[in-house]
């Protein structure tokens, strides 16, 4: 299967080039193989990590693509090994993999790995990314020879000379990649490498940024004089090259992908600085510019700028500068590249957190009267036993839902352990209960059997009972979706010195072997074939990990594989103090009063104005109600409220102009104004910070909260 290496490209360009594709599954190399053959190259391929260094020994490849999961050794371990030898310190290695989170990225990059792909491959960014590397391969290639030719002749004259420039060159372009992978922010990054790489590589040390094929951006570095280090100047400072010698030239270079040195003729360039305080680049750099090399920066295909190097009347450029100059360029591309690749990643982050502000906002809003509702049926008198089991179940599921709302303004609280957790006394059984509700609609819809058994007396843990009823429901609802009907569930938790062993047994489709290990990692979900769809996101188990850790306990997988069942060992420590017998506060009915604050509600969700007025009325307030800004001044002119709850997001005008006028036309009776909103990020509780809101109150509006400031206001009135 595997095809016959071809000779590598020789010092005139002709020939193809060498391409090893390194996978153990046959159907993934075919791929590779089929996807790589337009492109007129001779490709390779190796079944596992040894045959591939064993191939490396016989032939020389101008880039390896290296799948990351492999039996024996895997690619990092592959990876290492090559990079051991000498001669393959600087194949460009581009790994191929599904997984490509911050842990495996940063370890790939340690190992000399240029790129990566991620799978599903797209063969256009394949035969993009391996082409530019092809090209490098070749023009490094015809430079090698030029720089084997001068170390030839200097290791007739001096044989330790040519030893220590080559140790030299070496510890160069290693502190290079060090310097080009301190930052991911393009600017510093560059910076960094024009002041580091002067006055190895000459005099002068520049990097030119290409956008929309015109320069944009230039950073430069140069030697301050002799005996002194180099000084840079900012990219603030610098927005272009304006010299008429250099540009049509750079542009040349940059349009052909080749390296060009220019002999300037008048021995100077000049700066075109955006504050005018430039002078000419003679009287700044101290000596004459002579010649200026261009190497173009190429990653994936694409013109990302040139990389200037400058000497001056003094130095010339031999072929090992050029080639190691050509060595930095193609590092320098592929950082550039990989920096603003970062760039927007960040923002598309930043369009994602926009995003879930907006949808944890629109969720909000239909929970505020629900919630309003719940506490009118409370209130209400009303005993019916129906009606009563009834509001309980909508006032948990609402608890429920509003923390899990919670949790969609920052999914990155999962992995940087930033979910905060009420602890508090609670019960097993409740817990349990709690958790079976929640997935009771899961189970009976597949008619599974649910058995339960817990220890005959009650067991207390220190814990959040809202995270802990997450954590079962979530293990019940896999042990759901993955049991065919009529399957059987069992839960199980027995005492164990201070520890609760609690176990969530199905008998279901079972974890394969090669997910078990992995099966609570972030977007894992197992490869189980039902005549139905899965669904979900597969960031429940990680969510029941990191719950159960910060409760100080552990959780575990176990299968014997498909079609076994599978097993979910959850261990939490027993409270060693007695439970809280309190009670939570509830609103309780009572008249009106003289003492009656006057309130305006100011939302354009009817129903949830509607609701929280009914709530405020039976706890005998005097309530006014607005759909927008407008009405709302309207009505404050003449009722003057004592509190207004405001929501921000209002047709027309928002809630930050109603709370600027609201102060303006208030002057004699200032009313107390609390934004009441679906938006409940910390930028959004600094923004009504700023703007002087009493307060920041997320929908849906807890009961006893909405108590306690009318119980303050009722203060401040009587004092007033």
């Amino acid at each position: 299967m595997q095809s016959q290496p071809k000779k590598v490209p020789a010092a005139n360009g002709n020939g193809a080039a060498n391409i090893l594709v390194v996978d153990d599954h046959p159907d993934k190399l075919l791929v590779l193989q089929t996807i790589l053959e337009d492109i007129g190259e001779n490709i390779v391929i190796a079944g596992s990590g040894k045959e591939a260094l064993r191939l490396m020994l016989e032939i020389e490849f101008a880039v390896i693509l290296l799948d990351v999961k492999m039996p024996d050794m895997d690619g990092f371990e592959t990876a290492a090994l090559i990079r051991g030898r000498k001669q393959f310190a600087h194949t460009p290695i581009i790994f191929v993999t599904a997984y490509a989170d911050e842990m495996h990225t940063a370890e790939g990059y340690s190992l000399g790995a240029v790129d990566y792909i991620l799978t599903p491959i797209q063969p256009e960014v394949l035969r993009s990314k391996v082409g530019v590397f092809v090209q490098l391969f070749r023009m490094n290639h015809k430079i090698r020879q030029q720089a084997e030719e001068s170390i030839a002749l200097a290791r007739e004259q001096s044989a330790r000379l040519v030893a220590e420039e080559a140790i030299h060159r070496s510890s160069f372009l290693a502190e290079a990649s060090h310097v080009l992978s301190k930052s991911l922010a393009a600017e510093e990054m560059l910076t960094g490498l024009t002041r580091f790489a002067v006055p190895y590589l000459g005099d002068l040390c520049g990097v030119v940024r290409v956008e929309e094929g015109e320069i944009a951006r230039t950073q430069l570095a140069w030697t301050a004089g002799r005996g002194t280090g180099p000084v840079s100047i900012e990219d603030a400072a610098v927005s272009r090259l304006s010299d008429e010698s250099i540009v049509p030239s750079l542009l040349a270079a940059l349009s052909q992908s080749d390296v060009k040195v220019l002999e300037l003729e008048n021995e100077q360039i000049t700066l075109s600085a955006e504050n005018g305080k430039l002078a000419p680049a003679l009287l700044l750099l101290g000596f004459a510019l002579k010649r200026i090399a261009i190497f173009p920066l190429l990653a994936r295909g694409r013109q990302l700028g040139a990389l200037l190097v400058g000497v001056s009347t003094s130095r010339r450029f031999s072929s090992t500068d050029l080639a190691i100059a050509a060595d930095l360029a193609g590092r320098t591309a592929i950082a550039l590249d990989n920096a603003l690749l970062y760039s927007r990643i960040q923002s598309a982050d930043q369009r994602k957190d926009e995003f879930l502000a907006m949808l944890a906002h629109e969720l909000r809003n239909p929970l505020a009267p629900i919630r309003s509702a719940v506490e009118i049926m409370r209130q209400s008198g009303v005993q019916a036993p129906l009606l009563s089991w009834s509001r309980d179940v909508i006032d948990r599921q609402v608890e429920h839902l509003t923390r899990l709302v919670d949790d969609l303004l920052d999914v990155s609280r999962l992995t940087q352990g930033k979910i905060h957790l009420q602890m508090a006394s609670v019960d097993l059984a409740s817990v349990m209960e709690r958790a079976t509700e929640v997935s009771r609609s899961a189970i009976d819809s597949h008619k599974h059997r649910l058995r339960i058994a817990l220890p005959p007396a009650p067991v207390y843990l220190h814990g959040d009972s809202v995270r802990l009823s997450q954590v079962f429901s979530n293990l019940l609802n896999n042990a759901a979706k993955y049991t065919p009907e009529e399957g059987q569930i069992e839960v199980t938790a027995e005492l164990v010195e201070h520890q609760v062993i609690v176990r969530v047994k199905d008998n279901g489709c079972g974890i394969p072997a090669d997910t078990l290990p992995v099966i609570f990692d972030l977007f894992i979900q197992a490869n189980r074939s039902l005549a139905r769809s899965e669904g979900g996101l597969g960031i429940g188990l990680t969510l029941v990990r990191n719950l159960v850790e910060k409760h100080g306990g552990t959780v575990e997988a176990y299968s014997n594989g498909p079609g076994t069942g599978s097993e979910f060992v959850v261990i939490l420590p027993v409270a060693q103090d007695s439970p809280s017998t309190g009670k939570p506060r509830q609103m309780t009915p009572r008249p009106a009063e003289p003492t009656a604050l006057r309130i305006l509600l100011v939302d354009d969700n009817s129903d949830a104005n509607e609701a929280l007025a009914t709530l405020l009325g039976l706890a005998g307030q005097s309530v006014r109600t607005a759909l927008d800004g407008v009405t709302a001044l309207q009505i404050a002119a003449e009722f003057k409220p004592q509190l207004v709850f405001c929501d921000l997001g209002l047709p027309g005008m928002d809630g930050f102009e109603v709370h600027r006028r609201l102060k303006e036309q208030s002057r004699d009776c200032m009313p107390a104004i609390y934004a009441l909103t679906g938006y409940g990020r910390a930028e959004d509780y600094e923004l009504t910070r700023e703007a002087g809101f009493d307060g920041h109150l997320v929908k849906p509006i807890e009961p006893s909260v909405l108590q306690d400031i009318i119980a303050s206001r009722r203060v401040v009135a009587a004092k007033s």
